[in-house]
């Protein structure tokens, strides 16, 4: 097991090391994704991700990476607030032209899954589009709108994507374990916060400061842990139960200490574990072979791009193109949806490499976008920088 884990641990640092530099421009998921491809099907066979212990650490892993994103969509802040009325119209405007475009994808290719191919084009990646936006120090009420229209789509798009993909065929039983969850979630939001003001609570986090317990990080996984245990028991999706347990600790005002103290736990082991071992379980040997996957993949992309741009048009008018650009990154929601179809036998090899390909895809016109908007945005703005939509967190 440790000749294993060492082996992928390895081959997650492609990631960072291809991410290098300050105009590095190939986001570390892909160096992942890449280094799981070369040691899996795709690639040597080196890798079997179907071999215990590794679908519960990868199953961890993907928990955490929901987890990571929900932590940059806090609802109240001032830039969500700011774009929430221009946001929720881009975000309707992008729901109404995915709908036919997922149902003609879906019936020119023999997918079986147009419902999956309308969310994967509507949706947009917090967790891929936000660091981007502070990496170049955006602001502005363009970045403002930004925010609040990817906040909106990764929230609505994380729990209607896993119902799209349901084994049972039943949404009934996904959507009362998903109100479960967020019943749940409230539940801990409204007792956290009434505690978090008393005397014993105050007490035991400094003394956890002084000797080390990571009181926070421990409290964090339990969280995050009890969540997606509900989702397991009620057939619901751990992608729900992540996303809104990183929400309620953003919620909760999270430290700087504490951001990085769980970063180094996820961001460090549990989430490139999860990519190197989907790349490895993804077979692009089936999607060459395949030219109507490959079409798929392509057309996938060029869906969310083309939609976002006309959202951004008819929601932000200004700087129309750079914004539906920078809007359309996705990487998480196709990573989640292939990872869920092939665990559920819903997807085959060709289907799922063919949206994670077109997630990486979109990366190319996201990252144009962010560009284009920094020649035009002034940095001087704290109040609609993205990283105001995540609270006190680094």
């Amino acid at each position: 097991m440790f000749a294993q884990l060492t082996i992928l641990m390895l081959a997650s640092l492609a990631g960072p090391l291809l991410a290098f530099g300050r105009r590095g421009l190939i986001p570390v998921v892909i160096g992942e994704l890449l280094a799981g491809f070369v040691l899996g099907h795709t690639g040597f066979g080196v890798v079997n991700a179907a071999l215990q212990p590794l679908p519960v650490l990868s199953a961890i892993g993907f928990a955490m990476l929901m987890f990571t994103a929900g932590t940059h969509v806090d609802i109240g802040s001032p830039a969500i607030r700011q774009g929430f009325m221009r946001g929720l119209l881009a975000l309707a405007v992008v729901a109404v032209t995915a709908v036919p475009i997922g149902l003609l994808l879906d019936h020119a290719l023999g997918i079986g899954h147009p419902a999956l191919l309308a969310v994967i084009v509507a949706g947009s990646s917090a967790a891929i589009a936000f660091p981007i936006m502070e990496e170049r120090k955006l602001a502005g009420p363009n970045v403002a709108f930004l925010i609040a229209w990817v906040a909106l789509a990764d929230s609505v798009t994380v729990v209607i994507m896993p119902l799209t993909l349901l084994k049972s065929g039943n949404p009934l039983e996904a959507i009362g374990g998903d109100a479960a969850i967020i019943a749940a979630g409230v539940i801990v939001l409204l007792a956290a916060t009434r505690a978090r003001g008393t005397r014993f609570v105050q007490d035991l986090r400094t003394e956890s400061l002084q000797r080390g317990w990571s009181w926070q990080v421990r409290i964090s996984l339990v969280l995050l842990l009890g969540l997606s245990a509900i989702a397991q028991k009620t057939g619901a999706s751990t992608l729900v139960a992540g996303f809104l347990a990183g929400m309620i600790l953003v919620r909760l005002g999270q430290s700087d200490r504490l951001s990085l103290q769980f970063s180094g736990v996820a961001n460090g082991f549990f989430v490139p574990l999860f990519f190197v071992l989907l790349g490895a379980e993804l077979n692009l040997r089936a999607l060459v072979t395949s030219p109507s996957r490959i079409v798929l993949a392509i057309a996938l992309a060029l869906a969310a791009v083309i939609t976002h741009v006309i959202a951004a048009r008819v929601a932000g008018r200004e700087r129309f193109i750079a914004t539906g650009l920078a809007a359309s990154a996705q990487l998480g929601m196709p990573a989640a949806a292939a990872s869920l179809g092939l665990s559920t036998g819903l997807l085959g090899p060709a289907e799922a490499a063919a949206l994670v390909a077109g997630g990486c895809l979109t990366l190319i016109p996201a990252t144009i976008g962010s560009l284009m908007l920094a020649r035009g945005t002034s940095a001087t703005s704290s109040t609609t920088h993205p990283g105001s939509a995540r609270a006190t967190s680094a």
